[in-house]
C-alpha cells in the first residue's frame, strides 16, 4: 500500500486533482467528507460541537449550519482551535479504519486540506501538494464558490502560507492551467505513484 497526503489551498483545484487520481484507480479517503459525516445529526461530534458553540450554530432540521460556523470560527484562530480539537480526533480515527480496510496494494489518497498546518506530513509515504497562485485562488472561491472576496481573503489567511505548503512537498502539481494540462499532469503523477506502489516498502 502506498499512502499519499494530499494538500493544497483552498481554491487551488485540489477536489479536481483527487477526482482525477480516483478515475485512474487510487483509493480516496476524503477528511473533509468525513469531517461532515462526524458532525452529522445525532452523532457525539454535533454535540461536543453544540456545546462549545451554542445552539445558533444549528439549522433549522438539526443539522450543523457550516456557513454559520465557519463565520464564527474563520474569523477567530482560538474558536477554530477549538473546533479542530473536537472534530479532528473523529477523523483521523474515522480515516484509519478506512484505510486499514483498503487492499494490500492499494494507492490509498488522503484528502486533507489542513496537512500542513497540523504536520500530519510524516503519516504518509509522501505529499502531493496542488498549488496555485493567490490571485488565482481568490478569483475561484469568489467566481466559482459565489463567496465575497472578504471572506474569501479570511479563509485563505487561516490556512497555512503557501510557502509552508510548498515545503513538504514531494510532489506539486502546478494547477494554474486549463483543466486539459491539469488532466495530462495528474497522468504522469499516477503512472510514479503506480510504480512507487509496486516497489518494495522499506
Amino acid at each position: 500500500m502506498l499512502k499519499v497526503g494530499l494538500t493544497g489551498g483552498i481554491g487551488a483545484g485540489k477536489s479536481e486533482v483527487s477526482r482525477l487520481l480516483v478515475e485512474h484507480g487510487a483509493m480516496l479517503i476524503d477528511a473533509d467528507r468525513i469531517a461532515r459525516e462526524v458532525v452529522a445529526p445525532g452523532t457525539p461530534g454535533l454535540a461536543a460541537v453544540v456545546d462549545a458553540f451554542g445552539e445558533d450554530v444549528l439549522a433549522a432540521d438539526g443539522s450543523l449550519d457550516r456557513p454559520k460556523l465557519g463565520s464564527i470560527v474563520f474569523a477567530d484562530p482560538q474558536k477554530l482551535a477549538v473546533l479542530n480539537s473536537i472534530v479532528h480526533p473523529l477523523v483521523g480515527t474515522r480515516s484509519r479504519a478506512l484505510e486499514d480496510a483498503a487492499p494490500k496494494d492499494a494507492v490509498v489518497v488522503h484528502d486533507v486540506p489542513l496537512l500542513a498546518e497540523n504536520g500530519l506530513a510524516a503519516l504518509y509515504d509522501l505529499v502531493i501538494v496542488v498549488d496555485a497562485r493567490p490571485e488565482t485562488q481568490l478569483d475561484r472561491l469568489v467566481r466559482l464558490r459565489g463567496m465575497t472576496e472578504e471572506d474569501a481573503r479570511a479563509r485563505m489567511a487561516a490556512q497555512a502560507p503557501r510557502d509552508k505548503r510548498l515545503v513538504i512537498a514531494d510532489i506539486v502539481i502546478d494547477n494554474d492551467v486549463p483543466l486539459e494540462e491539469l488532466e495530462r499532469r495528474v497522468r504522469d503523477v499516477w503512472a510514479d505513484l503506480v510504480r512507487r506502489a509496486r516497489q518494495p516498502q522499506e
